[in-house]
Parts: C-alpha cells; sequence; structure tokens
C-alpha cells in the first residue's frame, strides 16, 4: 500500500495536522478569551481613572 518514505510522510501529515488541531484548541478556549477579558478589564480601568480625573477637575 505504502512506501516507507511514503509512510513517513502520511505519518508526518497526521502529526503536523494533530499538533495544528490542539494548538487551534487551546488558542480558542484559553489564549484568545483571556486576551480578551484583559483588554476589556483594562479599557473599564482607564474609564474609571478618566471618570476620576474628570470629577477631581470639576471640583478643583
Amino acid at each position: 500500500m505504502f512506501d516507507f518514505d511514503q509512510y513517513l510522510g502520511f505519518l508526518a501529515f497526521l502529526a503536523i495536522l494533530t499538533i495544528g488541531f490542539w494548538l487551534m484548541i487551546f488558542l480558542l478556549t484559553f489564549v484568545i478569551p483571556y486576551w480578551i477579558g484583559g483588554a476589556l478589564m483594562e479599557r473599564l480601568k482607564e474609564m474609571r481613572e478618566e471618570r476620576k480625573a474628570k470629577r477631581e477637575a470639576e471640583t478643583a
């Protein structure tokens, strides 16, 4: 069915496909939500600081 070099190529293809699959699962379930959550928290902190600075400027 396969020559030895074709067999090695097929195994390399399966290994790369499997690594890509698990990398995509990892990115979609951990990295991207972590990135989005961190960006939202940072933006909320900036908005709070802007409001605080505006309030202090009005009272001064």
